[in-house]
């Protein structure tokens, strides 16, 4: 009886994402996941240049084309309920045509974006990189890129169980989700 009462208590002190949604700004980033606010400490210089970089490169491939909707680090994306799973990858692009209602909602979209982007900065623990990446594509994420600037390597998933690994002597491209986009890795780390 006692476990059953600790659990209830337990499952009470999740958070939900609209909860999650309504907490006053801190002025930090932070995501919600399994119920729980996990605040993120600010990343390196080097980690947001590239991911600036790369969210640059993508944002000039789909807004000419009006191929949907790029997406920051403040945006989340509300992967999973009871509990909760709110993530925020460093940029993100959902196809146009899976935008609810066709536009970009106040709160978070409540589906899994097409393509996310995790820029490793040195404060990242290798764990909580890979629970980002099994969130997204258990939630509907069609292609990962996992970016580390130290090495100047990009890992490409589009499934738990298989990753391609990319040097900067190899091109990066938007397979299976923006086919056109292509870009040295290279270019990804000139900065």
């Amino acid at each position: 009886m006692a476990m059953r009462a600790e659990a209830a208590a337990t499952q009470q002190a999740l958070m939900t994402a609209e909860e999650f949604y309504d907490l006053p700004d801190h002025g930090g980033l932070a995501e919600l996941v399994r119920g729980e606010v996990i605040e993120m400490p600010p990343e390196g210089s080097e980690s947001s240049a590239v991911g600036y970089k790369i969210g640059y490169l993508l944002g000039a491939h789909v807004l000419p084309r009006k191929a949907g909707v790029m997406f920051a680090a403040q945006g989340g994306f509300l992967l999973a309920r009871d509990p909760d799973v709110v993530r925020a990858p460093d940029v993100a692009f959902v196809a146009r045509e899976r935008l609810p209602e066709g536009r970009v909602p106040r709160r978070f979209l409540e589906l899994a974006p097409d393509l996310a982007v995790e820029v490793v900065s040195p404060s990242d623990r290798s764990a909580d990189i890979e629970a980002k990446v099994a969130d997204y594509l258990e939630a509907g994420t069609r292609l990962v890129w996992v970016i580390f600037p130290e090495q100047r390597r990009v890992r490409v998933q589009t499934t738990l169980a298989e990753a391609r690994w990319l040097s900067e002597d190899d091109t990066l491209t938007g397979d299976p989700v923006l086919p056109e986009f292509a870009c040295a890795v290279r270019e990804i780390f000139d900065i």
